[in-house]
């Protein structure tokens, strides 16, 4: 069994940082394409995996350069589910957005902003939290041994 992917905890915190600077955008533009572009982001970070997301990939060739380097290391996997849940977000908003629901689009959005804005702030990631608590109450089978 190979070890669990990890990641360079500054980045993720870049990555909201960033998510949290479009965010406002839309919301004080109400300009869907940007939402739309960002639910394209949290996508490719929750489906495609960390390595691909596009803040991912500026964190790692613009900013962890000029950086010391870390022996701290974060599990990718809640991480991925944070982003799969800003993708859920993200995706209701734009659809909102789009189809002259402006007050779902706002609503949406807001969430996201609110959860990107804990992690980039307080360093509080809000869908890594819900991952742990559901890796906590959902019930494990045991592998037989053959």
């Amino acid at each position: 069994m190979s070890a669990p992917a990890s990641v360079d905890p500054r980045g993720p915190r870049f990555a909201a940082v960033v998510t949290t600077v479009v965010l406002a955008i839309v919301l004080f533009t109400e300009w869907w394409p940007l939402l739309a572009a960002q639910t394209v982001v949290f996508a490719l970070g929750a489906f495609a995996g960390l390595r691909f997301a596009p803040y991912s990939v500026l964190y790692r060739a613009l900013i962890a350069p000029r950086l010391r380097p870390t022996t701290e290391r974060e599990d990718a996997a809640p991480l991925r589910f944070a982003q799969a849940v800003g993708f859920a977000f993200a995706l209701v908003g734009t659809i909102g957005y789009a189809t002259g629901l402006p007050t779902v689009g706002v609503i949406a959005t807001a969430f996201a902003l609110f959860a990107a804005f804990l992690n980039a702030a307080f360093n509080l990631c809000l869908g890594c939290e819900v991952y742990l608590l559901l890796q906590r109450v959902t019930p494990r089978t045991k592998r037989m041994n053959a």
